[in-house]
């Protein structure tokens, strides 16, 4: 269903500053916080006295202490304490390899031992001070693979964000797609346009002006496990487009990171990064309203679509031109599942000791 050998954003690190953060991530249900040198921890969201969460207790000298009777974990998943009992023996539970980086924290939720850093994906802009960025977090109950075919047929903008980023154009220009490898790309050009109302905010943001004609972008770039990254634009008609000097166009990289909670949930983190005026905490804060708002209208688009999806399982789906991105990516995603072999860590049980005593059966006499 969903690639465990791989990364995934798994939250943000003001999410763990506070408590720990218990996330469910590719059917794994994980507990995140941070340890005594303030590097991010992920462990089986399971104590192994009775079973609560542990997302749910706290964190203290950088050991987890469950919320149900105190019971202490090491950052190696063992149990280490507990008040007033011997508790060296417990089984540990299991632990997930981590990175923060560019601003999230990551999680590999299959083997850990085959997690390599350097098969994160590259985020350039996120180290460069010469861009800003702003996003957010969206639960949505939808198969990962929907939202990942809403984003690489964008020709939907036409009518679920019509009053945004939508506009007739996007229908009336053909995409083009390629694979290349284990990535994707859809791109839409579009030439001396009327620039819509986001794109009308972007161009002032970057004191341009927004009542003239535009050339407009939209190359669509898909990565396993899950990753959208979208390079839009506008730039003024007769510059160049994609390619005109900063100072006549308005762009920005749309950050998509899909990462799949169940067969049918997903946590969507969005945001867009930009390289003008990176500094203008305003501009940072009006462009991420927008984007959520438009974000926000896909939400209930996807949900209903799964909804409809699981009600009629065995209707068949038609196919057109502008699926060709989503339809390439789930190839992708297919093959590289076909070519994976996950063994999962056995969870150990924990015999339970019973609340009432047990009374042996005695025998009764056979009737003669």
């Amino acid at each position: 269903m969903f690639l465990k050998n791989a990364w995934y954003v798994a939250g943000t690190p003001e999410e763990i500053d506070v408590k720990p953060l218990g996330r469910r991530i590719c059917g794994e249900s994980i507990v995140f916080y941070r340890g005594k040198h303030g590097e991010v921890v992920a462990l089986e969201d399971f104590c192994p006295h009775r079973g609560a969460p542990l997302s749910l207790g706290f964190v203290r000298d950088g050991r987890l202490v469950c919320g149900y009777h105190g019971l202490e974990m090491g950052c190696d998943g063992k149990a280490s304490g507990m008040p007033g009992q011997r508790v060296g023996g417990f089984p540990a539970v299991r632990r997930f390899a981590t990175l923060e980086r560019y601003g999230f924290i990551w999680v590999w939720p299959g083997d850990a031992s085959q997690a390599d850093p350097e098969k994160l994906h590259p985020l350039p802009w996120a180290e460069d001070p010469a861009w800003a960025y702003g996003g957010g977090l969206y639960h949505i109950n939808c198969d990962y693979r929907l939202m990942i075919d809403n984003l690489m047929d964008l020709t939907h903008e036409t009518y679920v964000h019509a009053s945004s980023i939508g506009q007739k154009e996007i229908d009336e220009a053909p995409p083009k797609t390629v694979s290349q490898g284990d990535e994707v790309v859809t791109s839409r050009f579009m030439n001396n346009i009327g620039a819509p109302p986001f794109w009308k905010m972007a161009l002032r943001g970057n004191g341009l002006a927004d009542d003239v004609p535009v050339d407009r972008w939209q190359i669509c770039r898909f990565s396993p496990p899950s990753h959208v990254m979208i390079e839009v634009g506008v730039a003024h008609a007769g510059h160049g487009g994609y390619d005109a000097p900063a100072e006549h166009k308005a762009s920005s990289v749309v950050v998509d990171f899909i990462t799949p909670e169940t067969e049918t949930s997903i946590w969507y983190f969005w945001g867009m990064a930009r390289n003008f005026r990176p500094d203008d905490a305003e501009l940072t804060a009006q462009i991420q309203e927008g984007q959520g708002k438009i974000f926000a209208e896909d939400l209930e688009m996807l949900e209903r679509q799964q909804q409809n999806l699981l009600t009629w399982p065995d209707r068949p789906l038609l196919k057109l031109n502008i699926d060709a991105g989503g339809v390439l990516s789930r190839k992708v995603i297919d093959r590289l599942l076909a070519g994976e072999s996950v063994k999962q860590p056995g969870r150990p049980v924990v015999p339970v000791v019973p609340v009432v005593p047990v009374v042996p059966m005695v025998p009764t006499k056979e009737a003669p």
